[in-house]
């Protein structure tokens, strides 16, 4: 790992990762922050929107209730003063001697006076006519029976006359006259009742209604309603009407119902006590509670701004906390992938600053170690080289040069200076064949594919060899396949891995052990095995053993299993060991098998 080397094809998925990964932090600060802010807030304004409009509609109500209450004294009144206002003239009239033209120009001034009432007329006890302010013959009739009664004045129920106008005929009887006991009847015009009942608005589309004890409508204060009054609709059905019969209070009532044209509406009714009648005032809903809606609108989008603006505050204030914590994980990735290089920059003039001293000058530490474990790696390498260069080498130059003196020397027989030459050969090959290898790690030669039977090529190694495996008491064993075994390599490159196992095999194997070499087809592909009966490799050096350098000798380079791997993996093959320590080890090679007849004929 190399300060400032480049990134690897894969590390800008590790950038997108670790950016999502700050968003899901950034998330969670913010669901932090809602949970412990925004959420009691939220549920504080809606307990509050929620009271809020429950008193204000209960105030609506209350103002709709005080209405049809005022609406109810003022019909009482209008009426009972009406009602008093005959009861005074029957007082002016009892217990005087007036005579009948007297009678009749007195009830003629009061009807002038009081113009609610059309015609006053005195009867006498059986219903006979003494005195009328009417020129022509009276039309009352005495409401004797009736259940309706303001004080001692009776009240019969209210009717329209021909002029579509609500009327209704006082009665008090009259018994300590100077003459028979008879009765003061008046028709009493309701119109004045009409116009108050008009005058009853709440809003733009709340009206008045007045409804008689048996359901029946007396007045609307809805002009596009009025011809129901006419046609004497029964208001019976009536939810407000039913909860006033079924109130055992003279408080007024209050609903909200469907009216017959679909409309929501927001009912209150009062009761006109000495009369039985009711009062009750409609308004639409979406009328009467439209001020708490808006005022409940406006509430939302000031919570909402408020909201949004806290948000917008926890937002910005939470990525100026996580920017610090973000450059720490960048320069953090940044170092892990090898970028020593790579500083982290913060001034936020608190803990996170110290934190970012902290990351840089360990950044900086690390780039020193760096530098010194390269450095102290460098040494051994070259210590290693060294030592494997002065074995490898000290052995071959030293028999060329016993060799070379010895063959320069007068005395030396043409037999010895045979063998001398046959030493010679050796050695020059032996160096050969190490800087082969010392080549082949700086730039490795590149392999020839033919088709060859694997039982020849391994004989061609095996057998040169066994010579040198007796003199140093080890077995060299074989066991090829019957069959031939057929694959497409390059045999010097794959004469060379046999070579390399095998002097392996002989050199980690004591004398009196054993050597063997075996070919076999297995399914598909085709193995070379090589195994020793020697001391084995420990398991921890196993994972290891092909790499460059690495050698399981006590001197040499340790090129030649790596060399043997390369090669093995350019012929598309496998190579791998299995050692336990005291009982030897095994390498086996596989390679794909070749069953075609073109291939077979190469071969051969």
């Amino acid at each position: 790992m190399a300060a400032g080397r480049r990134p690897e094809p894969g590390e800008p998925q590790l950038n997108v990762t670790m950016a999502i990964k700050i968003r899901h932090l950034a998330t969670r600060f913010a669901l932090l922050l809602a949970t412990a802010a925004v959420v009691p807030l939220l549920a504080y304004g809606f307990i509050s929107l929620l009271s809020l409009q429950r008193g204000i509609h209960d105030s609506i109500i209350v103002g709709n209730q005080n209405v049809a209450t005022r609406a109810a004294e003022e019909i009482r009144r209008y009426v009972s003063t009406n009602a008093e206002l005959l009861k005074a003239l029957a007082a002016d009239l009892q217990e005087t001697s007036l005579q009948p033209w007297q009678q009749e120009r007195i009830l003629r001034n009061y009807v002038l006076q009081f113009r609610e009432f059309r015609e006053i007329t005195l009867f006498d006890e059986a219903g006979a006519s003494l005195a009328s302010s009417r020129v022509e013959p009276s039309r009352l009739q005495i409401p004797k029976d009736s259940p309706l009664a303001i004080g001692d004045v009776t009240m019969s129920p209210i009717r329209v006359d021909k002029d579509l106008l609500p009327t209704t005929i006082f009665a008090i009887h009259l018994a300590r006259l100077n003459q028979p006991a008879g009765w003061l009847a008046g028709e009493f015009s309701l119109e004045e009742m009409w116009r108050m009942v008009d005058r009853i608005r709440i809003g733009e589309h709340g009206f008045a209604l007045v409804v008689a004890p048996n359901g029946d409508l007396l007045a609307h204060g809805d002009p596009d309603k009025k011809a129901l009054v006419a046609r004497s609709r029964n208001m019976a059905g009536h939810r407000l009407v039913q909860a006033l019969r079924a109130s055992q209070r003279n408080a007024p009532v209050a609903d909200e119902y469907v009216d017959e044209d679909g409309r929501r509406q927001l009912g209150v009714a009062a009761r006109i006590a000495p009369l039985g009648w009711s009062v009750i005032v409609e308004q639409p809903t979406s009328e009467a509670y439209a001020a708490a809606t808006e005022l409940r609108s406006q509430l939302i989008v000031a919570i909402s701004v408020a909201l949004l603006g806290m948000i917008a505050v926890g937002y910005f204030s939470g990525r100026q906390f996580l920017t610090p914590i973000h450059a720490l994980q960048r320069g953090t990735h940044a170092v892990a992938a090898g970028q020593l290089d790579a500083r982290v920059e913060i001034r936020t003039g608190d803990e996170f600053e110290d934190l970012g001293d902290a990351f840089n000058t360990m950044a900086d530490r690390l780039v020193e170690l760096q530098e010194n474990v390269k450095r102290q790696e460098r040494q051994a390498m070259f210590g290693r080289i060294a030592a494997g260069l002065v074995h490898d080498l000290s052995h071959p130059i030293q028999n060329l040069g016993n060799s070379t003196r010895l063959l320069i020397r007068d005395d030396t027989d043409e037999e010895s200076r045979q063998s001398i030459h046959v030493t010679i050969e050796r050695e020059l090959e032996t160096l050969k064949r190490f800087m082969e290898d010392l080549r082949n790690v700086v730039k490795p030669r590149p392999i020839e594919r033919f088709a060859l039977d694997v039982n020849a090529t391994v004989a061609e190694i095996v057998e040169p060899m066994r010579a040198e495996s007796e003199r140093v008491g080890v077995a060299l064993e074989t066991n090829y396949a019957r069959e031939p075994l057929l694959i497409e390599g390059d045999r010097f490159a794959l004469g060379r891995v046999y070579r390399n196992l095998i002097t392996n095999a002989i050199q980690a194997t004591g004398q009196g052990g054993r050597v063997t070499v075996t070919t076999a087809r297995t399914g598909d592909q085709v193995e070379i095995s090589v195994t020793d009966t020697g001391s084995g490799i420990a398991p921890e050096r196993l994972s290891a053993i092909f790499e460059d350098f690495v050698t399981t000798k006590r001197r040499g380079l340790g090129l030649g299993l790596a060399i043997s791997k390369r090669i093995v993996e350019q012929l598309d093959g496998i190579i791998t060991v299995e050692s336990e320590l005291g009982r030897g080890t095994a390498f086996t090679m596989r390679f794909p098998a070749r069953d075609d007849r073109s291939v077979r004929a190469a071969a051969s």
